[in-house]
């Protein structure tokens, strides 16, 4: 059965230990309980003590005991020694000088400790049922499951077996999980409908006349923001549900297993699909097309929102905005008249009032004399009309009432305005949207959907030959904003509705309503209800058993609750400790929120005062860059490496391009600098013109040819001697990152997400990445760079004679800038490295 899947560093580092092991490791693992302070009172010999303190410590961190149980870190040998008061630790070295000796410990050990052999009934039974229910309640690789394995024997006391053991039965499990599934589904999918397996190989042939399979043509999601891609957005989503796959009961399947299939199938070619065998075939297409059918109504959701927020409401909020800027010197020219007439009447009034008051008189109803023998209407309109006639100031009072109305929300009168306006958007996509059963509603959004399901009627409907009625719409769903474009249009007679108002109206209700979850979709991803991913009742008892067993949960809610609050309580108590122990020196605390509930604090660092010879560092580095030609620059590191070869084409046959590395060039460089085609594409050369960039584009640049490439970069750069000086060759840059290599890993699978070795802990930073830590920054526009600069020898001399000094090997696929030799106060040359927006210059080691 094949393990490949574990590198050599991986099968090397399982159940030993690293070449460091931290402190809090240690403290954890070797410090020595009363049980085992009991089991060493019996020894006599300070090797036997100390030899039997060592492997105690030994199972608890790697899980085992070792071959040979003095292959620990001296550090870990020490501290025992401490604990138990021996000042000689090098007198471990007797502990072996009888063979049974480390056996006759180990088997006291498991048996005080509650260990138990792999091979055990009971711990066997209880393994394969946590590795059956994780392998197929989770679709995860076999390095993650090989890793949830070791953490479970680990946490349950089951010593580990060998490494080709544990790999063998965590591929078993796989291959079985695998195998489940596809006749899980196959099953389903014949129960279900017996020729919907038939339909679904169908989706693989090209129809006559056609280019494209149907599977292929239900991949391609819509391009273009309009209502006729709306419409085939939607009849996207009537295609894929008329194949009858939602009728398929896959309740007992978990989800993500589903999912990954699905992905598997997506990223599968027709002919590949086709070539697969039964089950396989069957189920990968179930759920291909399953998943597709998620994805249609979330693409036709996204459309939906997209016309909305592009066509509808930012159309509108212009034009509503433009019409009131252009009503704006009618508006000036109006308040300039009123407020002239104004003053001069506020003028008079006060005048009046200021003379009554003067004179003191009043007459028998208390009425001020003065003011009533001072007011002279016919002077008051004289003073008037000598700034605006009489017919001007009527005029100017018409327009204000027109153009600022007595309410508040003219501002959203108008923009609603605009928007029953663009009816003819949304036209010919209402017939399918109401009918649409992916649309269903929360007990808050019933009433939009409602009317989202009369759209239809209403679209088809002769409004001129019977108008729209009150009674035929939901009022309720009309908001203040609308109802004046709704219930009041003046071009409409009696008591008719606007239905272009009202259909737009009902349309913005279902956007806010889709926002809010009241209106979701089923089935769909990313519009889904979200208490429909909650399993309850039956759902939950079919798969309990399985996600509790791969979980590792085999105890009742309430104890294991319990458990969690005794652990929870230990840490809060260990920390007020630690904290008490540290006292006013320490810059962590815990202090009250406003909530009453407890939070740590944390003082923040303060920033050091930078050196002198930090900044002339800086101005040096900074001068260092040049001005080069960046895809010259790729090409002259496809020299040096190969990287570009690792470009395949899709479809993994062989190229007859030629200059396909001069085309791969100036893509990456278009899509590092984030420049698009145009300053890449030369018309008179092959292999620039736009048409090949974009077939290139399209069949060679992915993802998994990025990681491939990066893996040959990142080989070419530790064989440099310079760049093993430094971090070993798998520093990636002044940020401290560690790559592995292709080698290290075993595949470029694996390359794409490295793992740390199984067991192995940490390394702590080397010498030259302290230095590297100290970031100088630089111009972002000047050196957007990632990558690694090292120095090399020998076969670089043609940059070196371009450019100058010594040339440097680059790194990463995103280049954007060279380098270069200077010279530091002191004499001898410097190495620079830049890594986006900081760089960092070291001397190199001096020559041995």
């Amino acid at each position: 059965m094949p393990v490949e899947f574990l590198s050599d560093a991986q099968v090397a580092a399982y159940g030993c230990f690293g070449s460091e092991l931290p402190a809090v490791e240690m403290e954890r693992c070797f410090y020595l309980d009363e049980d085992a302070h009991d089991l060493i009172a019996k020894r006599r010999v300070n090797s036997h003590r100390l030899g039997m303190g060592v492997q105690i410590g030994t199972v608890r961190a790697v899980g085992r005991f070792l071959e040979d149980p003095l292959e620990v870190p001296w550090p870990a040998v020490e501290f025992v020694a401490e604990q138990l008061g021996i000042e000689d630790a090098s007198c471990v070295k007797g502990y072996l000088e009888r063979s049974k000796t480390a056996y006759e410990h180990a088997w006291e050990i498991t048996e005080r400790y509650g260990y138990r052999a792999f091979e055990a009934h009971s711990a066997a039974a209880e393994f394969a049922r946590f590795l059956d229910g994780r392998a197929w309640t989770h679709a995860e690789g076999p390095v993650a499951l090989f890793e949830q394995s070791v953490g479970w024997l680990r946490r349950h006391r089951v010593l580990l077996p060998g490494v080709t053991v544990l790999a063998r039965r965590v591929a078993a499990a796989r291959e079985a999980a695998e195998a489940r599934l596809y006749d899980a589904l196959a099953s389903a999918a014949s129960q279900a409908d017996p020729e919907l397996p038939r339909r679904l190989r169908e989706l693989l042939v090209v129809p006559e006349g056609a280019r494209l399979s149907r599977l292929e043509a239900l991949r391609r999601a819509p391009r273009r923001s309009s209502g006729p891609e709306m419409v085939k957005a939607l009849e996207r989503v009537e295609d894929v549900a008329g194949l009858g796959v939602r009728e398929v009961d896959v309740a007992d399947i978990p989800a993500n297993r589903l999912v990954a299939l699905a992905r598997v199938g997506l990223d599968s070619k027709t002919a590949a699909l086709a070539r697969m065998s039964e089950p396989r075939r069957t189920a990968t297409l179930l759920a291909v097309v399953r998943h597709l059918g998620a994805v249609a109504i979330d693409d036709a959701l996204d459309l939906f929102g997209l016309l909305m927020a592009t066509r509808l409401l930012s159309p509108s909020r212009r034009a509503s905005a433009e019409a009131r800027l252009a009503m704006l010197p009618r508006l000036e020219r109006a308040s300039r008249t009123v407020a002239r007439a104004g003053r001069v009447l506020l003028d008079a009034l006060t005048a009046a009032e200021t003379a009554g008051e003067e004179s003191g008189e009043t007459v028998a109803d208390g009425t001020d004399a003065g003011a009533a023998t001072l007011l002279d209407v016919a002077g008051l309109w004289t003073a008037v009309e000598a700034v605006a006639s009489r017919k001007e100031l009527r005029e100017a009072l018409g327009i204000l009432e027109q153009l600022v109305p007595d309410d508040d929300g003219s501002a959203d009168t108008a923009l609603r305005t605009a928007l029953a306006g663009r009816y003819n958007t949304v036209r010919p996509f209402l017939a399918l949207l109401g009918e649409s059963g992916a649309l269903h509603a929360a007990p808050g959004g019933e009433r939009v959907l409602a009317a989202v399901r009369r759209l239809p009627e209403l679209a088809r409907r002769r409004v001129g030959q019977k108008p729209l009625t009150l009674d035929e719409v939901d009022i309720e769903l009309v908001t203040p904003a609308w109802r004046r474009v709704v219930f009041d249009n003046p071009a409409l007679s009696g008591a008719a509705v606007d239905r272009d108002a009202y259909v737009v109206c009902v349309l913005e209700a279902l956007h806010r309503a889709l926002g809010r979850r009241d209106v979701f979709a089923r089935p769909s991803v990313r519009w889904a209800d979200p208490r429909a991913q909650l399993l309850v009742g039956e759902s939950w008892d079919v798969v309990r058993e399985d996600v509790l067993a791969g979980l590792g949960l085999d105890e009742h809610a309430p104890a294991h609750l319990a458990r969690q609050a005794i652990a929870l309580d230990a840490a809060w108590k260990q920390t007020a400790a630690r904290l008490g122990e540290a006292g006013d020196s320490a810059r962590a605390r815990v202090v009250a929120g406003r909530d009453g509930r407890a939070r740590i604090e944390v003082d923040p660092l303060g920033a050091k005062e930078e050196p002198e010879s930090l900044r002339w560092l800086r101005t040096t580095t900074q001068a260092m860059l040049p001005r080069i030609d960046l895809p010259e620059l790729l090409l002259e590191v496809h020299a040096w490496t190969g990287f570009l070869d690792a470009y395949t084409h899709l479809a993994e046959t062989s190229t007859r391009a030629t200059d396909l590395p001069a085309s791969l060039a100036a893509l990456l460089i278009a899509e590092s600098c984030n420049v698009g085609l145009t300053p890449v594409t030369k018309p008179g050369d092959p292999a620039l013109t736009r048409a090949r960039l974009a077939h290139v584009d399209q069949y060679y640049v992915r993802a998994d040819n990025h990681a491939a490439a990066n893996v040959v970069l990142i080989d070419a750069q530790a064989d440099i001697a310079l760049a093993q000086q430094w971090g070993g060759g798998l520093l990636a840059s002044v940020d401290g990152l560690r790559c592995l290599r292709g080698a290290d890993l075993g595949s470029t699978t694996a390359a794409r997400s490295p793992r740390r070795p199984l067991n192995r802990p940490p390394a702590r930073p080397s010498p030259a990445r302290q230095v590297a830590a100290r970031l100088i920054c630089v111009d972002p526009r000047r050196s957007p760079t990632v990558g690694v600069l090292a120095g090399a020898r020998g076969h670089r001399e043609r940059l070196a004679r371009r450019y100058g000094g010594a040339p440097w090997l680059v790194a990463g696929l995103t280049v954007r800038a060279a380098t270069a030799r200077c010279t530091q106060p002191g004499g001898g040359p410097v190495l620079r490295v830049v890594h986006r927006t900081a760089a960092c210059a070291i001397p190199p080691p001096a020559p041995v």
